[in-house]
């Protein structure tokens, strides 16, 4: 198993920064008051929302083999899952659909790689967002960062995102988002034909 080393700082950070956060309040507050309880409902709801789930899985249930490498999104889990042809493991916090009417499940596959995507939003995109524009080069203001693996589903995509608060959360509107920096490590691993799995 190869998790990034980018990998397993960020999630030190994450957990170390997250058990400070949720600390603190208590030392301004009476424990026993309701609102108390209120807010610390409301906090663990938002957060189990929001939330990636970083558990390891194994490849043998979804693929029946690793040529070319395989890649499985958890949507409910709001995480990617690939292993290369050897079985090394890489895991990432991603963001997923903002509704189910929105979320394709199923197999699929890497048709295309393209590293400073250009963005085009859908004409169902554009009914319900008339005025977003109808194109928008590479740079800073793409909605698909840095690199995007095009899947054989036409407009879906895994791809990058400069909108790092994203990530973790049901925010796209079908694509899977990755930061930056992991969408290159997996564009450098995954190729034309890698399987993809979407569960």
């Amino acid at each position: 198993m190869a998790f990034s080393s980018d990998f397993k700082m960020k999630r030190r950070t994450f957990l170390a920064g997250s058990a400070a956060t949720i600390g603190l309040p208590a030392f301004a507050q009476d424990v026993n008051s309701a609102a108390t309880t209120e807010i610390e409902a409301e906090v663990t709801e938002t957060v189990r929302r929001n939330i990636s789930s970083f558990r390891r899985l194994d490849w043998q249930p979804y693929f029946s083999n690793l040529n070319g490498g395989a890649i499985l999104v958890d949507i409910d889990s709001r995480a990617l899952h690939f292993w290369n042809d050897a079985g090394q493991y890489w895991l990432y916090p991603s963001s997923v659909p903002l509704t189910e009417e929105l979320t394709r499940r199923g197999r699929t596959q890497v048709v295309r790689k393209v590293e400073g995507p250009s963005w085009r939003p859908t004409p169902s995109m554009l009914e319900r967002n008339p005025d977003w524009p109808e194109y928008i080069g590479p740079g800073p203001d793409n909605p698909l960062g840095t690199h995007a693996l095009y899947l054989s589903w036409t407009y879906y995509r895994i791809h990058g995102t400069h909108d790092t608060r994203k990530i973790g959360r049901r925010s796209s509107n079908g694509c899977i988002g990755l930061y930056n920096e992991h969408i290159a490590e997996l564009f450098g691993m995954a190729r034309v034909g890698t399987q993809v799995l979407l569960i």
